[in-house]
């Protein structure tokens, strides 16, 4: 708020300056300050804050108003009295004392009028005047004497009569105070009297006295309004004390100092009383309030409260929304469910009055109206746990919320919805005493009991179902809350339903049973997957009563199972689901037993016994074999671990082959008896079929046609059904096969004394054994072919590397390769394979180091190619590209100055397999590097003179140009250029190449000419000479 010091003491201009002669009552209710106009202030918040401390107060605070503690106490108690009965008066009118009395001059004054009072004032100082110019001219007997008689005597009437009339403001002042006094109500107070009185007596409301009579009055009675700090606000102090302040009159200036000097009446009460703060910072927030509201937006100019008290924007803030909330509270309390829309609308006119904000307002609204419900929720709930039979109380009291919760989500959507009171809309329970955990479980209840009354005519209706919806918002329960609940109330309602159906025979008639049941569950609004499941409860319950005493089935049984299904239209599958659970239980604990038998305890009663229980039971062939599947591969299973943890191969292979006893004694007859087979009678033959690939290999290889089954041993073959193919991983399948194999390929091993050990070998009547074992392991002829294979090629080529240890195939050594092949009985087109890939080994190794060595020329790489060998393979990219750059630096080294442009770009980079692209980049970058350097190389052998070192160089120079075109180059010493030249023209190169050298070197023709010149002279000297010689 702003503040101006011109605005903080308004009346200390008229009430610094009074006289001596004021009347003694004045002053007993009014104290003027004698130092200055304005007030200091030593005191911080005193009010506002919540901490205790308070600013030092000076001794010296003066104050211009101050009402006595123990009239403002009287005030205080009477204040409130007349709030209790409405036809009494909003104030006590004993707040304004009594009335005055005047006397002596005072009563003369009053009683004469105006008129008369002036007359007389004049008539007595023209008689003061005329009685000294009298007496002055008698006693002194001169004009001068006369004159001055005059001035003393008539001195003495004019202050008569200033006597007379400076009495009249106070004898207004006292008229005013009786006037007040005497109207009874302070509502009675007219504005038309106040200035009659004013104008009765001849003064001004800005009169010093009359407006100070006029504050105290206005002060006294803001005080009466203005409730004790324990108690609230009423709401109607903001209209009272507006109309009694239009009533007397009085500025908005005078009224504002008013409201500042009861707060520090209110300050001076907490340091007298030495209490605790509370009720006065109440008081003071109070006042601030009422203040605000009294004076509006004049309030931040008039109530100067931060500067005077020292209080923050935010301590007025709170003051302001404190009472605010306080009455906005109070007017809330006239709501209730019974609710209307000319109600809302007071509502939002009496939050408008109050300064609430919307928010504030629409959070304090929803807080009411969920304290309402909660009423009913009380009641309900205690209706539910007194125990009593009658539940219907507990439903009325969910169908007023219901209805409350119906009328507030219509009123929301009103047309007139923008005049409503703020937090309008449906009911919500968040925040209160039922937002929580601990009430959630009565929340539910309630829910409960609702959805329990809605469904108990056997039916739900629309109607039900959407107030079902609603509770559960303004209870806020989750989806899967109120789900759990429906199913739980559901499905005992729709399980009452069935019963109804069944018994009197209404399901069975029914032309369409999925008909009658979707219609049902349509009529209660049930889930009909959840109706499936309890479809398929009733008929488990049935069937585990059924079996439960007999361990079986009769025929009558299976009817009245049958019956159920159809009426239920209970699917195939979930049939026979349940008769695995509850019927393969049984069958289990009896296969078990069978099992648990062991070999030589698989007797006669066993079989009956599963062979009834597989029949009696009506379990299907596919279900029965699971079953025993399942307790059969827990028993191979511990076979394997044993076998796994054996020390050596030969332990490995005797654990394995009492699992194999064990599958043909007692799994192939339980699964037989399951089946109700013989495992005595003869086995069919097989139809002979066309020979496959893999049949060819069976035969080809020596261990396969040992293990192979033929007609002579299948005549008892044990059974395969039950295997592990599911229960362990296909590597270890494989690598249990492969050690029952090796042991009949090398046979028992006994470890002696000393470290020896004996092998004993064995027949061929193993392989049948490792037969059966890749059957119990669930391994396909492929697979097992596999493995013979594997072990095969693993002999071959641990012997065949060792014969091409050098990697060179001749002829006694194909020979020993091929009696080597015989011998391990490995099919020929995987011994050439082999061999192939060892030779390829050896070879790519040497490769390898050649290409490494830069010892590969691009001749030999063809005729490798051309050989069937796969040089990329063989070689590494890298080795290759190396390969090529070694090839390139040979051309642009080779002295003939040759460059095919199609051998380097295209054929090289084919024959390499390396990247056409990448590889001209490497020849351009090496032609730009060798540019240069054969220049200096030329130079410098023609310094050795060495005349075809030179004529090499230049050509390699030539190379390079024909692979990177290049500018003239330049030397230091442009001599050696033309000796260099020189030297090339007399090696006879071709016109063209001589053309080229010139350009690079930069010869002039004038210089080529000289040099042809010196040239043949010098040719036709070495013909002379050579004539001259001969």
């Amino acid at each position: 708020m702003a503040s101006f010091p011109t605005l903080s003491l308004p009346s200390s201009e008229l009430l610094g300056r009074r006289g001596v002669g004021e009347s003694q009552n004045f002053h007993s209710r009014l104290l003027i300050s004698s130092s200055s106009p304005h007030l200091k202030t030593p005191f911080l918040s005193p009010f506002l804050s919540q901490s205790n401390g308070l600013g030092s107060y000076s001794s010296n605070l003066r104050c211009r108003f101050r009402i006595s503690l123990s009239r403002s106490r009287c005030v205080s108690s009477g204040i409130r009295s007349s709030s209790a009965s409405p036809d009494s008066p909003a104030v006590d009118p004993n707040i304004f004392g009594e009335k005055r009395e005047l006397t002596g001059v005072h009563s003369f004054v009053d009683a004469i009028p105006p008129v008369v009072r002036i007359a007389s004032s004049a008539v007595i100082v023209a008689a003061a005047v005329a009685s000294g110019y009298g007496l002055g001219n008698r006693f002194g007997r001169s004009q001068n004497a006369a004159i001055a008689g005059a001035v003393v005597i008539g001195s003495v009437g004019v202050g008569a009569a200033y006597t007379l009339n400076s009495c009249v403001p106070e004898v207004a002042s006292a008229n005013l105070h009786n006037y007040v006094v005497g109207c009874g109500d302070p509502g009675a107070v007219k504005k038309e009297d106040i200035e009659a009185i004013a104008k009765k007596y001849g003064v001004s409301k800005q009169n010093e006295s009359f407006n100070a009579e006029l504050c105290d009055i206005y002060c006294r009675f803001v005080t009466g309004v203005l409730p004790s700090g324990g108690e609230d606000l009423k709401g109607d102090e903001v209209e009272t004390i507006v109309k009694f302040k239009s009533a007397l009159g009085i500025d908005d200036p005078d009224a504002a100092a008013m409201h500042m000097e009861i707060g520090r009446r209110i300050f001076r009460e907490r340091l007298e009383s030495g209490d605790s703060d509370v009720e006065q910072r109440r008081a003071f927030q109070k006042l601030i309030y009422v203040s605000n509201l009294v004076f509006g937006e004049a309030s931040g100019f008039l109530l100067p409260w931060k500067r005077v008290f020292k209080v923050t924007d935010s301590q007025v803030e709170v003051a302001v929304r404190d009472n605010a909330q306080r009455l906005y509270a109070h007017k809330l309390k006239t709501i209730s469910q019974d609710l209307g829309a000319s109600q809302l609308i007071s509502i939002r006119e009496a939050q408008l009055l109050y300064r609430l904000s919307d928010e504030v307002a629409a959070d304090m609204f929803r807080d009411h109206v969920r304290k309402l419900i909660e009423k009913n929720i009380s009641v309900a709930l205690g209706v539910l746990k007194s125990r009593t039979k009658n539940l219907q109380p507990a439903i009325d009291e969910l169908n007023k919320i219901l209805v409350f919760n119906g009328v507030l989500t219509s009123l929301k959507n009103h047309s007139q919805a923008s005049q409503f009171a703020r937090g309008v809309g449906p009911l919500s329970l968040i925040g209160g005493q039922y937002d929580g955990d601990r009430k959630i479980d009565d929340l539910k209840l309630l829910y409960r009991t609702f959805l329990a009354d809605a469904l108990s005519g056997g039916i739900m209706q629309g109607n039900k179902l959407a107030s079902l919806n609603q509770l559960r918002n303004i209870f806020g329960l989750g989806k899967r809350e109120t789900e759990a609940i429906a199913l739980e109330v559901g499905s005992q309602v729709y399980r009452k339903r069935l019963q109804q159906a069944v018994s009197s025979g209404d399901l069975m008639n029914a032309d369409s049973k999925a008909a009658y049941l979707q219609n049902l569950c349509e009529e209660l609004h049930f889930d009909p997957e959840k109706a499936v499941e309890i479809h398929e409860e009733i008929y488990r319950r049935k069937l585990q009563q059924l079996v439960s005493d007999k361990a079986e089935l009769s025929d009558d049984d299976v009817k009245n199972l049958e019956q159920i299904q159809i009426m239920f239209c209970i699917p195939k599958q979930t049939v026979e689901a349940v008769h695995a659970d509850i019927c393969g239980s049984l069958f289990e604990k009896i296969v078990k037993e069978a099992i648990a038998a062991g070999v030589d305890g698989y007797d006669a009663e066993i079989k009956k016994a599963v062979q009834k229980a597989a029949f009696g039971l009506r379990l299907t062939r596919e279900v029965a074999m699971s079953i025993a599947s399942k307790a059969v591969r827990k028993i191979f299973v511990s076979y394997i671990q044993r076998a796994r943890a054996a020390g050596s191969r030969t332990e490995s292979a005797k654990e394995l082959k009492r699992m194999l006893a064990f599958n043909s004694l007692v799994v192939t007859e339980l699964v037989a008896d399951i089946k109700g087979e013989s495992i005595d009678a003869p086995q069919e033959e097989p139809e002979p079929v066309e020979q496959t690939e893999l049949d060819e290999e069976w035969d080809s290889l020596q261990s396969l046609r040992k293990a192979r089954p033929t007609h002579d041993k299948i005549r008892r073959q044990s059974q395969k059904e039950i295997n592990l193919k599911d229960d362990l991983p296909d590597r270890d399948r494989i690598d249990l096969y492969k050690t029952y194999l090796l042991f009949c390929i090398t046979g028992e091993v006994t470890r002696i004394p000393f470290g020896a050990q004996i092998t004993t070998k064995k027949d061929d009547s193993e392989y049948v054994f490792l037969n059966q074992l890749g059957g119990i392991l669930g391994l396909s002829d492929k697979e097992i072919v596999d493995v013979h294979r594997g072990l095969a090629e693993q002999a071959f080529r641990q012997e065949a590397e060792v014969i091409l240890a050098d990697g060179q195939l001749t002829k006694s050594r194909i020979e020993q390769l091929d009696q080597l092949q015989k011998n391990v009985g490995l099919p020929p087109q995987y011994a050439q394979n082999i061999i192939k890939s060892i030779t390829s080994t050896k070879l790519s190794a040497a490769l390898e180091t050649a290409a490494g060595r830069g010892r590969l020329s691009i001749k030999e790489i063809r005729e490798l190619k051309e050989n069937g060998i796969d040089v990329d393979i063989m070689i590494s990219l890298n080795l290759r590209e190396n390969l090529f750059k070694k090839m390139i630096d040979d051309i642009f080294s080779s002295g003939t100055g040759d460059f095919d442009e199609e051998e380097v770009y295209q054929k090289i980079p084919n024959d390499l397999n390396i990247d056409p692209m990448k590889s001209k980049g490497v020849v351009q970058e090496l032609a730009r590097s060798r540019l240069s350097n054969s220049l200096i190389q030329a130079v410098a052998l023609l310094r050795q003179r060495n005349r075809q070192g030179v004529v090499n160089s230049l050509n390699d120079l030539l190379a390079c140009d024909r692979a990177v075109p290049s500018t003239p180059l330049s030397w230091e010493l442009p001599e050696e250029l033309a000796d260099l030249f020189l030297v090339y023209v007399n090696g006879n190169p071709s016109p063209e190449k001589v053309e080229r050298v010139k350009y690079l070197l930069n010869i002039s023709n004038s210089t080529a000419e000289a040099l042809a010149a010196v040239k043949d002279k010098g040719e036709q000297n070495a013909a002379n000479k050579e004539e001259f010689v001969f």
